[in-house]
């Protein structure tokens, strides 16, 4: 696959993924792909990421079995960031939550409380 994408010097790229327009198209998380990454999730229709910390592939859902099936993909204008458009089972966030976005700032930066409800426990889906 020869996209012409720009990596960064540590060979990855940002994902943005955001829900299907049928289901309200929010953006539900970030992460990043490496090309190994990218391949999988294009191969399988699945997305995929490079985990930063554990320093390896993984699957979304390989362990929640809340999976991302993708819809569509796009690659921004200095092609160094692409956004998926996924049909989303389960939450998005490790944390129980739809999206990773779940906690807004008022003007001073301080967080407000999540005005959504946690969608599962995450100490029942996680395992360390």
């Amino acid at each position: 696959m020869n996209l012409n994408l720009k990596f960064d010097e540590r060979g990855l790229i940002p994902a943005i993924v955001q829900e299907s327009a049928d289901a309200g198209g929010r953006v539900i998380m970030m992460a990043w792909m490496n090309e190994d990454s990218l391949k999988h999730s294009v191969e399988t229709g699945y997305m995929h990421y490079w985990s930063r910390s554990r320093k390896k592939l993984w699957k979304k859902g390989e362990s929640s079995g809340h999976t991302q099936r993708i819809l569509h993909w796009f690659v921004d204008c200095d092609r160094d960031t692409l956004l998926f458009e996924v049909e989303q089972i389960g939450g998005a966030c490790h944390t129980g939550y739809a999206s990773c976005f779940y906690t807004e700032l008022d003007k001073a930066g301080n967080d407000l409380p999540p005005e959504e409800e946690r969608l599962f426990n995450p100490d029942s889906v996680y395992k360390a």
